[in-house]
């Protein structure tokens, strides 16, 4: 699978993503500070990522900044794009089963190499619900007022 990876600063897990990333046979493609070639501010790489995956050049994504929460909210402002901040494998797996994210987005200060393998461990393992009740909830998340 081809991954969208940004990060704002090589600090933290940031380089550990990828590596983790193709560990686990996926294609990275780099943005922001990882790229070497592009502006490293979070929204920019976190919006590069995102469009990656909404235009089809990636089938999902990860975000990464010093909270995380200005990662997610740069990506979630692409249409089509669901990023979830997830500190723990439990917030990764709902995101992906109950809310059908397809992009993960980490905090570079508080997510430590072994809790990044086990939040990627569970968010590959996750799969939407095949449950009605769980797809009607995002079906109708712009129906909202």
């Amino acid at each position: 699978m081809r991954i969208a990876v940004s990060a704002d600063e090589r600090t933290g897990v940031a380089d550990l993503v990828a590596e983790a990333l193709r560990a686990r046979g996926h294609d990275a493609i780099l943005h922001g500070a990882l790229s070497g070639d592009e502006r490293d501010d979070w929204a920019w790489a976190s919006e590069a990522a995102a469009r990656d995956v909404v235009e089809g050049r990636a089938e999902q994504g990860v975000v990464c900044c010093w909270t995380g929460t200005g990662a997610s909210i740069a990506a979630n402002k692409v249409p089509g794009v669901r990023a979830a901040l997830c500190g723990d494998a439990a917030t990764a797996d709902g995101a992906r089963r109950w809310n059908d994210a397809n992009v993960l987005a980490l905090s570079l200060r508080t997510v430590s190499p072994a809790v990044l393998d086990e939040i990627l461990d569970a968010w590959f393992a996750g799969q939407p619900s095949g449950e009605a009740e769980d797809r009607a909830n995002v079906a109708h998340l712009g129906e909202i007022a």
